[in-house]
């Protein structure tokens, strides 16, 4: 009896095993999930926010393609993303702009594109030179913290106890005095005697 119970329990955790195994191979991104024929551009972002390999690539809220690498430019530290397009959405413009957007307040990054109105099509190989960098969230909380968010209601904002404002590195830079003021001067005008 113990050992048909020993039995079954093992059976049990190698069946959910085995479909942990299934479920983690079926959600990792190994290929491209993308019919048909495609093409390949590149974009440059100042910071990408933990853009992710496999990503989707939006216009208007529809899948249209997927990130297909990233990598740093080493003259200029931009990531340089590489984007794989489906060739059916029809012919994007060469002033297609690309922005980093998150799906929700934590959800995945994803890249955005705008298309504009150049006649010339952007071709296999081009570059998207219009783009807009990930927003960390991070970092708009610490602006408005910090009083960086340019409406002065922050703890350090100029004229709070005269302590200085942060800057975007996160330095304070101190504030200057304010310059004394004459209370009721009146002008002085030449006498001629």
């Amino acid at each position: 009896m113990a050992n048909k119970t020993e039995l079954s329990v093992g059976a049990f955790i190698l069946m959910g095993f085995a479909c942990a195994m299934i479920l983690a191979f079926a959600s990792t991104n190994s290929g491209s999930r993308l019919g048909g024929d495609t093409y390949r551009v590149t974009a440059r972002f100042t910071n990408t926010g933990e853009l992710k390999l496999g990503a989707p690539v939006k216009i208007a809220g529809v899948k249209v393609g997927e990130i297909e690498g990233v990598s740093l430019d080493p003259q200029t530290f931009d990531a340089i993303v590489a984007l794989r397009l489906t060739r059916g959405i029809g012919d994007l413009s060469a002033d297609t702009s690309a922005s980093i957007y998150t799906s929700g307040l934590l959800g995945e990054r994803y890249i955005g594109l705008s298309p504009g109105g150049d006649p010339e099509p952007l071709k296999d190989g081009d570059e998207i030179l219009l783009t807009q960098s990930a927003v960390i969230l991070e970092q708009l909380i610490s602006k408005y913290l910090f009083g960086a968010g340019g409406n002065g209601t922050g703890a350090n904002a100029a004229g709070a106890g005269g302590a200085g404002a942060a800057n975007e590195g996160g330095a304070t830079t101190p504030t200057p005095p304010a310059a004394a003021t004459p209370a009721a001067s009146t002008p002085h005008e030449p006498t001629t005697e």
